[in-house]
């Protein structure tokens, strides 16, 4: 099952209140990038984020979601997307821990 366009426009929406958020469609999922960093993932209509030490933090009771977007990963679903406020949080925390995209 691909994501939803209406999921992928809510999730946009929610976080349109930082700059650099862009995305691209890959195999009927979503990579979200915040400032030129792959930041989520949007697959089958969850919210993904890499387990990076901030990410886990935030989220210590996150369930975690295999995916085959680019080789196999493992990643931390976040289940809180109607708040606003946390996902920005969340993004913002995690950017540093982030690697910028291979050329």
């Amino acid at each position: 099952m691909s994501t939803n366009k209406n999921y992928l426009n809510f999730l946009l929406d929610q976080l349109s209140s930082l700059e650099g958020i862009t995305y691209r469609m890959m195999m009927g999922e979503y990579l979200i990038y915040y400032r030129g960093k792959v930041a989520a993932y949007i697959c089958d209509n969850k919210f993904l984020v890499k387990p990076v030490p901030s990410a886990i933090k935030m989220l210590p009771d996150a369930e975690y979601d295999s995916i085959s977007i680019g080789g196999r990963k493992k990643l931390l679903r976040v289940d809180n997307v109607d708040d606003r406020n946390f996902l920005t949080n969340l993004l913002i925390a995690i950017y540093d821990e982030l690697p910028f995209p291979k050329s």
